[in-house]
Protein backbone atom coordinates (compact mmCIF):
# COMPACT_ATOMS: atom_id res chain seq x y z
CA UNK A 1 0.00 0.00 0.00
CA UNK A 2 2.96 2.16 0.63
CA UNK A 3 3.51 2.43 -2.99
CA UNK A 4 0.07 2.82 -3.90
CA UNK A 5 -0.06 6.27 -1.61
CA UNK A 6 2.92 7.73 -3.12
CA UNK A 7 1.59 7.03 -6.73
CA UNK A 8 -1.36 9.06 -5.98
CA UNK A 9 -0.94 13.15 -6.26
CA UNK A 10 -0.48 14.19 -2.89
CA UNK A 11 -2.15 17.53 -2.09
CA UNK A 12 0.88 20.28 -1.83
CA UNK A 13 2.11 23.09 -3.28
CA UNK A 14 1.76 21.94 -6.89
CA UNK A 15 -1.75 22.03 -6.95
CA UNK A 16 -2.27 25.40 -5.15
CA UNK A 17 -0.73 26.92 -8.30
CA UNK A 18 -2.79 24.89 -10.67
CA UNK A 19 -5.81 26.91 -12.04
CA UNK A 20 -8.49 25.10 -13.65
CA UNK A 21 -10.04 26.86 -17.40
CA UNK A 22 -13.01 27.03 -15.32
CA UNK A 23 -12.08 29.09 -12.30
CA UNK A 24 -9.23 30.77 -15.48
CA UNK A 25 -12.79 32.04 -17.27
CA UNK A 26 -14.30 33.32 -13.72
CA UNK A 27 -11.54 35.85 -13.04
CA UNK A 28 -11.30 36.64 -16.55
CA UNK A 29 -14.83 37.58 -16.86
CA UNK A 30 -15.15 39.19 -12.99
CA UNK A 31 -11.93 41.39 -13.82
CA UNK A 32 -13.84 42.37 -16.96
CA UNK A 33 -16.93 42.79 -15.61
CA UNK A 34 -15.04 44.82 -12.97
CA UNK A 35 -13.29 47.34 -15.41
CA UNK A 36 -16.82 47.90 -17.31
CA UNK A 37 -18.27 48.81 -13.79
CA UNK A 38 -15.22 51.04 -12.72
CA UNK A 39 -16.12 52.84 -16.43
CA UNK A 40 -19.62 53.24 -16.03
CA UNK A 41 -19.14 54.76 -12.88
CA UNK A 42 -16.46 57.08 -14.22
CA UNK A 43 -18.76 57.85 -17.43
CA UNK A 44 -21.83 58.70 -15.04
CA UNK A 45 -20.17 60.98 -12.82
CA UNK A 46 -18.67 62.86 -15.48
CA UNK A 47 -22.16 62.90 -16.89
CA UNK A 48 -24.01 64.40 -13.68
CA UNK A 49 -21.07 66.76 -13.08
CA UNK A 50 -22.02 70.45 -14.88
CA UNK A 51 -20.74 71.07 -18.31
CA UNK A 52 -20.02 74.57 -18.06
CA UNK A 53 -18.89 77.06 -20.97
CA UNK A 54 -16.87 79.94 -19.47
CA UNK A 55 -16.81 83.09 -21.59
CA UNK A 56 -15.79 86.19 -21.27
CA UNK A 57 -17.67 89.34 -20.44
CA UNK A 58 -19.92 90.36 -22.91
CA UNK A 59 -19.72 93.91 -21.55
CA UNK A 60 -16.31 95.73 -22.28
CA UNK A 61 -14.84 99.02 -21.50
CA UNK A 62 -13.69 100.89 -24.87
CA UNK A 63 -11.91 103.51 -23.06
CA UNK A 64 -12.16 107.04 -22.01
CA UNK A 65 -14.06 109.62 -24.60
CA UNK A 66 -10.95 112.03 -24.87
CA UNK A 67 -8.88 109.33 -26.39
CA UNK A 68 -11.15 109.22 -29.68
CA UNK A 69 -10.98 112.50 -31.91
CA UNK A 70 -13.76 113.55 -33.56
CA UNK A 71 -15.42 111.95 -36.76
CA UNK A 72 -12.94 109.20 -35.94
CA UNK A 73 -14.06 105.45 -36.58
CA UNK A 74 -11.91 102.96 -34.59
CA UNK A 75 -11.54 99.15 -34.74
CA UNK A 76 -11.21 97.42 -31.58
CA UNK A 77 -9.73 93.86 -32.49
CA UNK A 78 -10.03 92.17 -29.39
CA UNK A 79 -13.70 92.84 -28.83
CA UNK A 80 -15.08 92.86 -32.61
CA UNK A 81 -16.24 96.36 -32.20
CA UNK A 82 -16.02 100.17 -33.51
CA UNK A 83 -16.61 102.72 -31.68
CA UNK A 84 -17.39 106.00 -33.64
CA UNK A 85 -17.11 109.42 -32.45
CA UNK A 86 -19.63 111.81 -34.23
CA UNK A 87 -20.85 115.29 -34.40
CA UNK A 88 -23.98 113.35 -32.73
CA UNK A 89 -21.94 111.67 -29.92
CA UNK A 90 -20.66 108.36 -29.67
CA UNK A 91 -21.54 105.01 -30.33
CA UNK A 92 -20.41 101.41 -31.14
CA UNK A 93 -21.14 98.84 -33.69
CA UNK A 94 -19.95 94.95 -34.89
CA UNK A 95 -17.06 95.14 -36.78
CA UNK A 96 -18.40 91.50 -37.36
CA UNK A 97 -19.57 91.31 -41.43
CA UNK A 98 -23.04 90.63 -41.19
CA UNK A 99 -22.56 87.81 -44.58
CA UNK A 100 -20.53 85.64 -43.07
CA UNK A 101 -18.98 86.71 -39.92
CA UNK A 102 -15.10 87.93 -41.34
CA UNK A 103 -14.05 90.42 -39.71
CA UNK A 104 -13.77 94.09 -41.22
CA UNK A 105 -11.47 97.15 -41.37
CA UNK A 106 -11.71 100.45 -41.33
CA UNK A 107 -11.18 101.93 -44.80
CA UNK A 108 -9.81 105.96 -43.36
CA UNK A 109 -9.02 106.82 -47.36
CA UNK A 110 -12.22 105.56 -48.78
CA UNK A 111 -14.12 106.42 -45.87
CA UNK A 112 -15.56 103.03 -45.55
CA UNK A 113 -15.61 99.75 -43.62
CA UNK A 114 -14.79 96.78 -45.68
CA UNK A 115 -14.83 93.66 -45.80
CA UNK A 116 -11.97 91.58 -46.66
CA UNK A 117 -13.51 87.92 -47.48
CA UNK A 118 -16.25 88.65 -49.76
CA UNK A 119 -15.92 92.39 -50.53
CA UNK A 120 -19.17 93.96 -48.79
CA UNK A 121 -18.62 97.90 -47.98
CA UNK A 122 -20.75 99.90 -44.98
CA UNK A 123 -20.68 103.71 -44.37
CA UNK A 124 -19.88 104.94 -41.17
CA UNK A 125 -23.37 104.45 -39.32
CA UNK A 126 -22.61 100.43 -40.32
CA UNK A 127 -25.19 100.42 -43.64
CA UNK A 128 -24.80 98.67 -46.34
CA UNK A 129 -23.41 99.73 -49.61
CA UNK A 130 -22.20 96.64 -51.91
CA UNK A 131 -21.56 93.56 -51.63
CA UNK A 132 -23.04 90.45 -50.37
CA UNK A 133 -24.04 91.48 -47.27
CA UNK A 134 -27.63 91.25 -46.37
CA UNK A 135 -27.95 93.59 -43.31
CA UNK A 136 -26.12 96.82 -41.81
CA UNK A 137 -23.29 96.52 -39.24
CA UNK A 138 -25.16 96.06 -35.92
CA UNK A 139 -25.56 98.69 -33.47
CA UNK A 140 -24.57 97.49 -29.44
CA UNK A 141 -25.41 99.07 -26.13
CA UNK A 142 -22.97 101.83 -25.36
CA UNK A 143 -22.80 103.66 -22.03
CA UNK A 144 -20.65 106.24 -20.02
CA UNK A 145 -19.60 104.31 -16.90
CA UNK A 146 -19.51 106.32 -13.47
CA UNK A 147 -15.91 106.24 -13.82
CA UNK A 148 -15.54 108.11 -17.05
CA UNK A 149 -15.24 105.62 -19.78
CA UNK A 150 -17.25 104.37 -22.60
CA UNK A 151 -19.06 100.52 -21.73
CA UNK A 152 -20.26 98.43 -24.63
CA UNK A 153 -22.41 95.85 -24.27
CA UNK A 154 -21.34 93.15 -27.14
CA UNK A 155 -24.67 91.43 -26.42
CA UNK A 156 -27.14 93.54 -27.32
CA UNK A 157 -28.37 95.13 -30.29
CA UNK A 158 -30.01 98.42 -30.20
CA UNK A 159 -31.95 100.01 -33.42
CA UNK A 160 -29.45 101.95 -35.70
CA UNK A 161 -29.18 105.87 -34.61
CA UNK A 162 -31.38 105.52 -31.32
CA UNK A 163 -28.39 105.56 -28.51
CA UNK A 164 -25.80 108.34 -28.69
CA UNK A 165 -23.58 109.45 -25.78
CA UNK A 166 -23.19 112.64 -26.25
CA UNK A 167 -19.54 114.24 -26.54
Amino acid sequence: MSDRQETQRKPGAEEEHFLSRREFFIKVGTGSLAFAGAGAIIFGVQYLSPNVLYEPSPVVSAGLPDHFPLNSVTLDPRFGIYLVHSRKGFYAMSAVCTHLGCMTVWKQDAGVIACPCHGSTFRENGTVIGGPAPKPLPWLKTWLASNGEIMVDRSTIVPEGKEYIPA
